[in-house]
């Protein structure tokens, strides 16, 4: 975790002291703001590894705030919600957040959570040779982690790169909503299928806004997803 930096936005004094606290004895550098405005800035002037961000801020939603992030920042962003049903999760996620955890939360499952989203990306249980797969109409290279379809650029963010990255190194084989978790958010927290779901559903709008027509990702009823051509 050494050099590893996280900034916590959220505008309840107490509960972003509480967070910062935790997260630094866990041995982060910890920077801690109450605004989405100053959450942006600290963005741009130190670059976080990962933003603990509070969905209801004083200035603007949080959503609204990742939505800013994810255009100009590549860092994980995990949010914090008071409102954990399923329509604000969707949005949540939508706009580019990598995992949520609901208020009232455990210190230690938010240490937990920080710390498996920042060991991401890792190599998938069985890579392919080449380091970019090519499967008809879609291109996914892990040395640049750029997917393209016929040749252009797709904007993913780095969950859904992960996804695809996994499915793309085994073209074919159904792998299980459970292993995506392990390999993808390295965690085996059944409560964190959905979040499995909801990134899939906007990797694939991606894809197909991006043209996709002879690849696609199929949905196994009841297991999992499989690339194929």
């Amino acid at each position: 975790m050494a050099g590893q930096s996280v900034l916590v936005v959220e505008d309840t004094a107490e509960i972003r002291e509480l967070v910062a606290t935790v997260l630094a004895r866990a041995g982060f550098d910890v920077r801690a703001v109450g605004t989405g405005a100053a959450c942006l800035a600290e963005v741009r002037r130190s670059a976080p590894d990962l933003v603990v961000l509070d969905l209801g801020l004083p200035d603007e939603d949080g959503t609204e705030v990742c939505r800013r992030l994810r255009a100009e920042s590549g860092c994980y962003v995990l949010m914090l919600t008071a409102r954990a049903e399923e329509v604000d999760l969707l949005v949540d996620l939508a706009v580019g957040a990598d995992g949520y955890m609901a208020k009232p939360f455990s210190p230690r499952e938010l240490v937990a959570r920080v710390q498996a989203m920042l060991r991401r990306p890792r190599p998938a249980a069985e890579p392919a040779d080449d380091a970019v797969v090519r499967l008809a109409d879609l291109e996914v290279d892990e040395d640049t982690r750029e997917v393209r379809v016929d040749g252009a650029v797709v904007d993913l963010t780095r969950t859904e790169f992960d996804l695809l990255a996994a499915l793309a190194a085994r073209p074919g084989r159904v792998l299980q909503r459970e292993t995506l978790l392990r390999e993808v958010w390295r965690t085996e927290w059944a409560g964190s299928l959905r979040l499995v779901e909801a990134h899939m559903s906007n990797l694939r709008r991606k894809l197909t806004a991006a043209g996709l027509q002879a690849a696609e990702i199929r949905t196994v009823r009841g297991v999992g997803y499989r690339l194929v051509a």
